[in-house]
């Protein structure tokens, strides 16, 4: 796990809420505070979809993709006054982290992670980004770790958004 305080925020809400940087990531929650506290849970209800929809609709991720609730998020943060605070969750992709540790030799199977995590968290201030690796069951190997936090400085600096380590 690393912590990342990034360095300008307006480059990197640009590239959060506007631009297509974080379009491999899905969501798993939001909390936005500005006049009140906004939560975005986003687990996909597949009973919303019923019979009628493609059933990959349904099925194809756990979490809704950032790429369509980024634009309600920036709804939410968008005006004079800066938000309070917000937090976002984020996976990569399954496919995407898969392809990650398979590339980089990963001790664990790819099947065994869970998820690739990104923590969000701005305070009013400061944003820092943080990491975490979600296993299905418990390992000694600490190598998905360190392969997720060299790809995401590698992913950081191929966007041109600049971070210190809080380490």
């Amino acid at each position: 796990m690393i912590a990342l305080q990034i360095k300008s925020m307006k480059q990197f809400m640009n590239q959060l809420l506007v631009a297509d940087a974080f379009e491999p990531f899905l969501l798993e929650e939001a909390v936005i505070g500005t006049a009140c506290t906004f939560t975005i849970d986003g687990h996909v209800n597949p009973e919303f979809y019923g019979n009628e929809e493609d059933s990959t609709q349904k099925t194809a991720y756990e979490f809704r993709p950032w790429s369509e609730l980024k634009g309600l998020c920036f709804d939410l943060i968008k005006g004079k006054r800066t938000p309070l605070f917000f937090r976002f969750v984020l996976h990569l992709m399954p496919e995407k982290a898969a392809a990650l540790l398979e590339k980089e030799s990963c001790d664990v199977e790819p099947s065994q992670v869970k998820a690739l995590v990104l923590n969000i968290r701005y305070d009013g201030s400061k944003a820092v980004l943080t990491t975490a690796t979600a296993l299905h069951s418990f390992h000694l190997s600490k190598m998905p770790d360190a392969i997720w936090d060299r790809a995401l400085r590698r992913y950081l600096d191929a966007k041109a958004i600049p971070y210190e380590d809080l380490d």
